[in-house]
């Protein structure tokens, strides 16, 4: 990574990562938006689809710093921006990296999992700097203004599969433009899991074919994510076999495995068809 001169690293590109051309598309437009003022960009979609991958690789592609920030574990308003701690006795004001990172021009914002704060109201002071404003005032540090070109990237898993998770309030999703994700395609994601872990193709395939089936399983439907097929393709090109390495990288029932492994005969040949989106490197 390259560090910027406010001490914020520029993330390294990472090769063979496919986004929907649309998807693509709509980021070259949120990098011209932001050449006029701060945007905010809400990418929604199944767990482990790459929205984190994505944030990445804009900052990557667009050569700006990248500051990521774990939502989940705030519990009360103000605690992005720092705390008050004791020291030799003393009570002293800590500030955190937040307030450095959207002063920084052009810098990238990840806001991850915004919709699991541990209590509602810690989200009250992203409205100020998510706003048109793009700037909150706090007792310790006094004015702060969003530098210009800052995007803001908040990532989110929906659905009632994703324990602890709220739907996020209305007046704070109407700041973001949305970003809607999910699995690749079986065609496309055979090729990242052959590019990215040196396995053969129909090795690939086979892994892509039974995450299909899993996926789809109607006594018992299982998530796997693309994150989840790359691990098992890693294993997969150490050595271990499909069978191995699903049982390994998943808390699936071996009975279900098994029916699948047999229902696909260890790879037929057969493949998914595509939903029709074309997807390209970004």
């Amino acid at each position: 990574m390259a560090e910027t001169e406010h001490g914020l690293e520029i993330p390294q590109r990472e090769e063979h990562f496919f986004l929907p051309q649309d998807i693509i598309d709509n980021l070259g437009r949120i990098e011209a938006l932001s050449q006029r003022h701060p945007v905010n960009v809400l990418a929604a979609g199944r767990q482990g689809c790459g929205k984190s991958t994505m944030v990445r690789q804009f900052a990557a592609r667009n050569h700006r710093p990248l500051a990521a920030f774990q939502i989940g574990v705030l519990s009360e308003p103000g605690q992005l921006f720092g705390e008050h701690r004791l020291k030799d006795g003393e009570t002293y004001y800590q500030q955190f990296l937040f307030p450095q990172a959207i002063q920084t021009p052009g810098c990238v914002i990840h806001l991850e999992e915004i919709n699991r704060p541990e209590h509602p109201k810690a989200l009250n002071m992203l409205f100020s700097v998510l706003s048109q404003d793009r700037q909150v005032w706090t007792d310790e540090l006094g004015l702060i203004k969003v530098a210009p070109g800052v995007v803001f990237f908040a990532t989110l898993n929906e659905g009632e599969e994703f324990v602890g998770t709220e739907m996020l309030d209305a007046a704070l999703r109407d700041r973001f433009y949305v970003t809607l994700m999910d699995y690749l395609t079986p065609q496309v994601e055979t090729n990242v899991l052959h590019l990215k872990t040196g396995i053969s193709p129909a090795d690939a395939q086979t892994i892509v074919n039974v995450a299909g089936q899993l996926r789809k399983n109607a006594q018992e439907p299982v998530t796997v994510s693309t994150r989840h097929t790359l691990m098992i393709a890693e294993m997969v090109a150490v050595g271990a076999t499909v069978k191995e390495a699903f049982a390994e990288s998943l808390q699936v029932s071996r009975d279900i495995l098994e029916s699948v492994l047999l229902s696909l005969h260890l790879q037929t040949g057969a493949t998914e068809k595509s939903n029709g989106s074309r997807y390209n490197a970004y």
